[in-house]
């Protein structure tokens, strides 16, 4: 398993995937709003999204955990 920690700070517009979703390299698995623009958060790894650790609307930092995949 290996957690997936956001890039930057920012408040959750949209998930894009759920849990038991197969993910690969380049695939949008959030949109952040930062700074009043929209930001796509791509996906480094293969692997199947075990749990969605955020909600729409919530906060996050840079580093917070937002998915579990393994």
């Amino acid at each position: 398993m290996a957690e997936v920690a956001c890039p930057m700070a920012g408040v959750v517009a949209e998930v894009k995937v759920q849990p038991g979703d197969s993910i690969e390299p380049g695939q949008e698995l959030l949109i952040l709003e930062s700074m009043k623009m929209m930001i796509p958060f791509q996906s480094e790894t293969n692997g199947v999204v075990k749990e969605v650790k955020v909600n729409v609307g919530d906060f996050v930092n840079e580093g917070d955990v937002v998915l579990i995949v393994e």
